[in-house]
């Protein structure tokens, strides 16, 4: 299974990063999105991306340029057909999944691998809703995906030993480094994180202490780059919702259980830094 060109859907937060770092290892990369304000936004991220990292000498004009050459977007489906690999990261919503799937069924080759970048669904569900579950595999990206190293690859019961063995070589060609982890909700690294961030919300309910001191107790304490409430609010309280109910659903252990202070924040629609406030304000930021 040799990859030559990568398919992307969903050019938003993760998916435009997710193709930046495929365009710039030097793969043919197609970013589609479903309208076109959204793309022109999703690839304007790249370029500010990488034209800041070359004013800062982080990243070489060359590189900069040749990224963006191996660079396309597109409103359309059919524009994906030559693609050997396509990555969803679109909203995650099952039956949204299962659509986006069924038309890329329909125009991509028998041979092209399908991943998704979930963070929480069965990959063994969403493997089952295509003509093709022995390619489809789970690509778990982390958030800002050209920095973060880590990608988790997921098998689900009907991957392929070859297919899985493809995938996680293509993770390797993107400079990051790959674990395998289960097809459970949460995976590896949510599975540990998801619980703590929860704990921290309800020590927080209780009166353990202020955010302030909560963080600079996690940060200084234990080597942690930001404190929980600084990561929830870097991940989003919404995006942290959705996951620990799924979890909680499979599972069914109180550790998964969303606090109700999670829940009526993201109610108030204050889901962190890209709604301007969450655990914090930033509004002036």
């Amino acid at each position: 299974m040799q990859i030559r060109t990568v398919g992307v859907l969903g050019c938003g937060l993760m998916g435009a990063g997710i193709a930046q770092v495929c365009a710039q290892s030097g793969y043919k990369t197609i970013v589609r999105e479903v309208e076109d304000s959204f793309l022109k936004k999703g690839l304007g991220r790249i370029d500010k991306f990488l034209t800041d990292g070359v004013a800062k000498g982080k990243v070489a004009q060359e590189v900069r340029d040749k990224t963006m050459a191996n660079l396309s977007g597109t409103t359309r489906l059919d524009e994906l057909a030559s693609c050997d690999i396509v990555v969803e990261a679109i909203i995650e919503n099952v039956e949204e999944k299962k659509k986006s799937y069924a038309a890329l069924d329909a125009v991509v080759g028998a041979d092209t691998i399908f991943c998704s970048n979930t963070s929480s669904l069965c990959i063994t569900e969403l493997a089952a809703t295509t003509k093709r579950p022995d390619r489809f595999a789970g690509l778990h990206f982390f958030n800002p995906v050209p920095i973060m190293k880590l990608v988790e690859v997921i098998r689900g019961l009907a991957t392929a030993d070859q297919t899985y063995q493809a995938v996680f070589g293509f993770a390797q060609s993107l400079g990051k480094e790959p674990i395998t982890a289960p097809d459970r909700p949460g995976f590896i690294v949510n599975r540990l994180l998801v619980p703590y961030l929860l704990d921290a919300i309800r020590e927080y309910e209780s009166g353990l202490g202020t955010l302030e001191d909560i963080d600079q107790g996690m940060k200084l304490g234990t080597g942690y780059p930001m404190g929980p409430f600084t990561l929830l609010d870097y991940v989003g309280l919404d995006t942290t919702y959705y996951i620990a109910n799924i979890m909680f659903e499979e599972y069914r252990e109180p550790r998964f259980a969303p606090p109700p202070l999670l829940k009526r924040m993201v109610l108030a629609g204050r889901l962190g830094r890209k709604s301007g406030r969450g655990f914090y304000d930033y509004s002036n930021a």
